[in-house]
């Protein structure tokens, strides 16, 4: 009995499953409708909660299906549509579809290296299936999430052979990449930069040079100088022939903070100009910003120079140096324990003044400096470094004039990674810059120094494919000592005399977030609460009016105010106390992959200046804090440009548009005297400066020729209006030109690789001459001619332009292990240009006519040096 009732609800259950139906579906029937039409041919029933809405018009398409089974009807209508239908017994259960969880996107993480097993930055890494492209950071890290599947990963960087590997990914992997030295056949010689523009990325006004590209750009003396092929680049121009410092987008040298591994740089140069402090085979790769400067970066208004230094070879010794005209130079690097430590320690030395003592020249003058650096991997996350430089200047003129200066630096620093997503960076630093000059036949001395200590903290966090967030605080000392005077002999006329020392404290937090708004659009902002405190022990003076300096309406002159008495401050006093929101944002629209516009607008605080009243900044240039008499300057800059790449990247363009203003840009009375002024408040007043202007970029990135021009239309000025309206200020009180104002700057470089062992470079440079002040007529008093001289900066000194050349010649371009070396033979200033440094008015001793003096620098300038290393 058991066994014929179950077959028999078997068959009855047969029955029910093999019924045929005939429905039509469109998109103006309801669920309740076509419920009705299988009701009508079936003894199915249907059964739904109420979330299941039946007169929601289901179905997008138009069908009639005939004599259809029912389960195959069922299973059809499953592959589409909001809800699912599934057959139990005779009843069909009709309930919402599930959203199906996104794919779990595959994170993909490397690291780049050279075949020095350095980390390369800005490396170009490009997955061809996905057409995604990004770059390498200052660790030569990229990230990029995929699919699971099987991707031809690309990469190339100037003066490497480019690398492209097949990956399959199936999870979350990392891998590690190195790149071999680009060694081209004689029949086909292609070089292939990493200079096409990013157009997505939200970083603008950036300028990045490799030392390929450092070491092609013909310099004086024949040595590659990272610092001076800085003025090949649109908004950057120098300060002067054979000068130090640099001035960017009409901004003072000052005004740039210079960083080399994070430490603060306050002198650049060597010889006064002649050569920077950076050793060209030490540097991995400079970064200038000029504008849109991320919230990690501040203290200064004009720019951001960030210089990275090698890591050393964690694999092999090694060793490559170079012997030129005037200086040498040699390099050592190798593993301290192989794959985990690795050291670089590299030196440079002048020695024209062994020639002037072998033609009895009593004159001396030397450079030396010493570059170090240790980094020690604990293991997968963790890794320490040291990096360090000591550079010194020795001078002595006739043993009549003898000056010593130099700059001490190190930097030691934890980096953590917390996870793929998380890394961090805990670095300290001591940075110390001093001038000593000295006059043997006065018997004295004279000493300063700006001396800088400080922590920072650095976090990276990525959140998502989308947003990735930067964060941090930072912190630093400063000890001034404006000048310390001290007699060498007990008959000298002069008395020991300490300048008063200051201190300062200043610090800040900052945030950025980087955000992919759509494909098309991303944004960076963020945020950086700086604070400046200015500190004791010292005597602050007060004056009368509380006016430091004092218009004279009789004489129509400024004169130093009359001081009243003094205030004292114990030691880590606050004296005075500030404190800056320095708000930044950028975007980027990409129109396609290969243009974009971009815009961005940034402020920021500088609490530090320099006093110098010289176009050009001296090394004996005094670092003064912001105080009751001198506000902190503010920037806020504004900067739209037009970005592309064309011709599969062979050229790109860069073109922007910025407008800068500055407050409490100080300014100083005529006849400021600065050296050995205890109370400088006393010649300096508070103005304001503007600087706007084009910028144009058009760059070859690849073939045999490449190279790149700039051109930049600007405007720089100044304004120090009078504070009652008795007094007129500075040139009336309207804006004059500021002393780096450059109206036109144009620069060509080029370079064309002939064969594997010739390569010729040229760079062409013009720019406006420098604004200055010239006498525009004579009186007599006293029987003594005495210039007066018109407007501040009224006038300009003669146009500025030079044509450098240089050759390349490498014996054995093949030869990759053992002794390789190349020679380069350099022309600075072919056609010779007597460029004028400065002009000056005097009398003639001889006539007593007055006549004008020009001093140029640099005539034609050759150079040849001889570069190795195995």
């Amino acid at each position: 009995m058991k066994h014929i009732i179950s077959a028999c609800f078997f068959l009855l259950s047969l029955g029910v499953f093999s019924q045929n139906v005939t429905v039509t579906v469109d998109k103006t029937v309801t669920l309740k409708e076509f419920f009705k039409q299988i009701e009508n041919q079936t003894d199915f029933k249907f059964a739904f909660t109420d979330q299941i809405n039946t007169n929601q018009k289901y179905f997008t398409h138009k069908k009639t299906y005939k004599n259809i089974d029912i389960k195959e009807l069922i299973h059809e209508l499953n592959k589409s549509g909001s809800v699912q239908f599934s057959i139990v017994g005779s009843n069909i259960f009709v309930k919402q579809k599930t959203a199906k969880a996104p794919k779990k996107k595959n994170k993909l993480t490397g690291q780049v290296f050279d075949d020095n097993n350095e980390p390369i930055i800005g490396a170009n890494v490009f997955i061809k299936e996905t057409e995604t492209g990004i770059t390498t950071d200052r660790n030569g890290m990229f990230s990029v999430d995929l699919d699971k599947g099987t991707y031809t990963v690309a990469i190339s960087y100037i003066g490497l052979k480019n690398k492209e590997t097949q990956i399959t990914v199936s999870d979350d992997a990392r891998i590690n990449f190195t790149m071999d030295a680009d060694s081209q056949e004689l029949e086909q010689v292609i070089i292939t930069t990493n200079k096409a523009v990013d157009v997505k990325n939200t970083q603008m006004s950036v300028s990045k040079l490799s030392m390929a590209e450092i070491k092609r750009i013909p310099a004086a003396m024949g040595e590659p100088d990272p610092l001076k092929s800085l003025l090949t680049l649109p908004g950057v121009t120098n300060a002067g022939e054979a000068s130090s410092g640099f001035n960017v987008r009409g901004g003072a040298a000052d005004q740039n903070l210079i960083l080399l591994d994070g430490a603060p740089v306050y002198g650049d140069s060597h010889m006064f100009g002649f050569f920077s402090i950076f050793n060209a085979d030490m540097i991995s790769g400079i970064e200038l910003y000029k504008g849109g400067i991320p919230s990690k970066f501040g203290g200064r208004v004009s720019s951001v120079l960030d210089v990275t230094q090698q890591t050393g070879d964690f694999e092999d010794y090694k060793v490559n140096g170079g012997i030129g005209l005037i200086s040498s130079r040699l390099l050592v690097q190798g593993p301290i324990e192989k794959g985990k430590g690795s050291f670089i320690v590299a030196g440079r030395a002048s020695y024209a003044h062994l020639f002037l003592k072998l033609a009895d020249n009593n004159n001396s003058a030397l450079f030396y400096d010493l570059n170090a650096k240790a980094n020690y991997r604990l293991g997968a996350n963790n890794s320490i470094a040291f990096s360090g430089y000591f550079g010194n200047d020795v001078f002595d003129i006739d043993n009549r004039f003898t000056s010593t200066f130099g700059n001490t630096m190190g930097t030691l620093s934890w980096k953590h990674k917390f996870s793929d997503n998380l890394n961090t960076n805990l670095s300290v630093f001591y940075s110390d810059y001093r001038f000593n000059l000295g006059l043997p036949t006065e018997f004295f001395k004279w000493n300063n120094n700006i001396q800088t200590s400080g922590l920072k903290y650095a976090w990276n966090h990525t959140v998502s494919d989308k947003l990735k967030l930067n964060y941090g605080i930072d912190g630093q000392y400063y000890n001034f000592n404006p000048g310390t005077v001290q007699p060498t002999r007990s008959d000298s006329q002069f008395n020991y005399k300490q300048l008063d020392k200051k201190y300062a404290f200043e610090s800040s937090i900052y945030l950025d977030f980087e955000h992919q708004i759509t494909e098309k659009l991303n944004l960076r902002y963020g945020l950086r609460y700086s604070m400046f405190y200015r500190l004791g022990g010292e005597e602050i003076s007060t004056y009368q009016n509380g006016q430091a300096v004092v218009y004279n309406p009789l004489y129509k002159i400024y004169e130093e105010g009359t001081p009243t008495g003094t205030i004292s401050y114990k030691s880590g006093e606050t004296i005075s106390k500030f404190d800056n929101l320095e708000p930044r944002a950028a975007l980027s629209y990409a129109f396609d992959d290969n243009t974009s516009v971009k815009a961005s607008y940034n402020r920021m605080a500088q609490y530090i200046h320099m006093l110098s009243n010289t176009q050009s900044p001296l090394p004996m240039t005094i670092w003064t804090p912001s105080g009751p008499f001198t506000k902190p300057q503010i920037l806020d800059q504004y900067a739209v440009g037009y970005f592309k790449n064309f011709k599969d990247k062979e050229y790109s363009f860069e073109g922007e548009l910025f407008y800068k203003k500055i407050q409490n840009r100080i300014d100083y009375i005529d006849g400021a005297d600065i050296l050995a002024n205890n109370n400088v408040e006393q010649v300096i007043l508070n103005g304001k400066a503007r600087s706007y202007g084009m910028e144009l970029s058009l760059r070859k990135n690849t073939g045999r020729f490449t190279g790149w021009v700039s051109y930049t239309l600007s405007r720089a000025e100044q304004k120090t209006p009078g504070r009652t309206p008795e007094e007129p200020g500075i040139a009336n009180g309207d804006w004059y030109l500021s002393g780096y104002d450059k109206l036109h700057n144009l620069s060509i470089v080029g370079s064309y690789e002939y064969n594997p062992k010739w390569s010729f470079n040229a760079n062409f440079t013009l720019q406006s001459g420098q604004p200055v002040t010239y006498a525009n007529g004579y009186y007599e008093f006293g029987g003594i001619n005495i210039p007066n001289f018109s407007l501040r900066n009224e006038n300009r000194l003669p146009l500025f332009h030079h044509l450098d050349l240089a050759a390349t010649y490498t014996p054995k371009p093949d030869k990759k292990k053992g002794w390789q070396s190349y020679w380069v033979f350099s022309l600075y200033n072919v056609y010779n240009r007597k460029n004028a440094a400065s002009i000056t008015f005097a009398t003639n001793d001889d006539t007593g006519d007055n006549e004008t003096r020009r001093l140029s620098i640099f005539g034609v300038v050759p150079g040849i040096s001889y570069n190795f290393k195995f």
